[in-house]
């Protein structure tokens, strides 16, 4: 198979590669490290967390800070009235019963790898460059990058991390199929909103691994889709100006 114009996504299929690698060798590192081994990763990929969060929401386009602000407002309170939370915890029990996985932090590991992993620049113009172009040099970066993460992730949170491959491919390797109708949808602002919007939720989850506060990141979720729309509508009113 020539690789470089296949329509398959390649990339997102090495990149679940290399993130289930590095999840089975973080699986394979948490039983090994001690308690206050952990702990110290624990409050290191916690910090890490946050500044990443901040380095991604400070990618706000010029005027579009109420639009991020709204974004999050909106999607916050879509997500409390159809309960995504409940629903994802219902879903990651369901998984963990049928597989026998007795990790409390199941679903909470897969929601923030999945934010980490596919939630930011490199995955919707990696993606979309694929699509288009048969490109694979971003996704390949971004595939090592992960694959590293997941190592430190997956020894914290167990084998949800793992499983965020599948959300990976359904929307990182959804995005590289529809690239065509795509690419003029995810303009450089929508992908820098889109990477402000997931910032503040990677935020959220850096404070929440620090036990700074309790930030319901689940809820938060819709945030990413309500933004889609507000920032087409923003995008046209100027246009029109």
């Amino acid at each position: 198979m020539n690789f470089s114009s296949s329509k398959l996504p390649i990339g997102t299929l090495i990149n679940m590669g290399t993130v289930t690698i590095g999840s089975l060798i973080g699986l394979y590192l948490q039983g090994i490290f001690p308690e206050n081994i952990q702990s110290i990763i624990f409050q290191a990929i916690g910090l890490g967390t946050l500044v990443l969060g901040v380095m991604m929401s400070l990618k706000v386009p010029e005027g579009y800070l109420l639009n991020f602000i709204f974004s999050l407002i909106l999607g916050g309170v879509v997500g409390e009235l159809l309960g995504v939370q409940a629903g994802l915890q219902g879903l990651g029990d369901t998984i963990k019963e049928a597989l026998n996985i007795t990790e409390g932090a199941f679903t909470e590991g897969l929601i923030t790898a999945f934010l980490l992993f596919c939630i930011g620049s490199m995955t919707f113009v990696g993606a979309i460059e694929e699509g288009l172009e048969g490109k694979r040099d971003l996704l390949m970066v971004k595939s090592t990058l992960d694959g590293i993460s997941s190592i430190a992730f997956a020894s914290t949170y167990g084998i949800g991390v793992l499983f965020s491959i599948i959300p990976m491919l359904i929307f990182q390797g959804g995005i590289t199929l529809m690239a065509r109708q795509l690419q003029q949808f995810f303009t450089p602002t929508m992908i820098a909103q889109l990477s402000a919007v997931g910032g503040a939720l990677i935020i959220g989850i850096g404070i929440n691994i620090l036990d700074l506060g309790a930030i319901n990141v689940e809820n938060l979720l819709p945030a990413l889709l309500v933004t889609l729309p507000l920032t087409w509508l923003q995008q046209r009113m100027q246009a029109t100006k």
